[in-house]
């Protein structure tokens, strides 16, 4: 579910005709003013005092997911869409060995299988966008060090989860994201205002849905589940962005597009049922 309203996020974000980091940094900022009723409540009710390791995590995570999305915003200024998005998709195999070398997991060999088919079929996805020759080393630079600090962010919200609960984990690392956030869009000199209705709009729609209702899913199944296992599942988004791009916007679906989407469906159905496997042997 976190998957699929994630993917609602670039046809909204196309649809609001405003600039990309702007459009981030709001649904950041609404959809954390939304979690604070629901943070207060939860502390009003709980009699424990925060986790101060689990708020540090927290804190770092966000940093480190505002990081992931300046440096693949940059890149895509700087080059294309498709080279930074390609490399930046390698975030699950960055997982995978952070939690072998961190967590001292041990993937099994389907687990790596799926990983390299469903990767393969994210470059299926963009395959033909990946001529442009523009600033295109710069943005895969930029979008390979993205990948890395979105792992890092998976990686720390699965230790973060252990000290804090989905309400609390959420609020603060949504918080410090849009701090860090807040502070790139004014070292761009973009504007924070002078935008229709329609993307204002969006921008509550987006903070309500995605950032609050989407992240609140996926870090309440973290609590539960590796992040070597949700990290490949989300790599769903750009299949399900592409139908929902096509339903809503009306944009063709390329061959590539159709075979990309399928090929990752398998790579996904491999790394779930590697998993599925050794914890049934386990």
């Amino acid at each position: 579910m976190g998957a699929i309203l994630i993917s609602f996020s670039p046809v909204l974000i196309k649809d609001a005709g405003a600039p990309g980091s702007v459009t981030v940094f709001y649904r950041l900022l609404f959809g954390t003013l939304v979690l604070i009723i629901p943070f207060v409540l939860s502390r009003i009710k709980s009699k424990e005092k925060l986790n101060q390791k689990g708020i540090l995590i927290a804190a770092l995570a966000g940093l480190f997911l505002a990081i992931d999305m300046t440096m693949w915003a940059t890149g895509i200024m700087v080059s294309n869409a498709a080279m930074p998005t390609l490399v930046g998709n390698l975030a699950p195999l960055w997982v995978g060995i952070g939690a072998f070398l961190f967590f001292k997991e041990r993937q099994t060999t389907k687990f790596w299988i799926g990983l390299v088919v469903a990767l393969i079929g994210v470059t299926f996805l963009i395959i033909q966008d990946l001529y442009q020759p523009n600033g295109i080393f710069k943005g895969l630079i930029l979008g390979l060090f993205a990948g890395v600090f979105y792992a890092g962010f998976m990686l720390l919200t699965q230790i973060g989860r252990k000290f804090l609960n989905t309400i609390s984990y959420l609020f603060i690392s949504s918080l410090a994201t849009t701090i860090f956030l807040g502070i790139f869009v004014l070292t761009q000199n973009i504007e924070f205002v002078g935008y229709s209705a329609k993307a204002w709009t969006l921008f509550i729609i987006m903070g309500v849905l995605i950032q609050a209702g989407a992240w609140f899913l996926i870090n309440y199944a973290q609590g539960f589940l590796p992040a070597s296992l949700v990290a490949p599942t989300l790599l769903a988004q750009p299949v399900l962005a592409g139908i929902i791009a096509f339903l809503m916007l009306g944009e063709e679906l390329t061959i590539w597009q159709i075979l990309g989407g399928i090929i990752v469906v398998i790579g996904i159905y491999t790394i779930h049922f590697a998993k599925q496997k050794k914890k049934a042997t386990t």
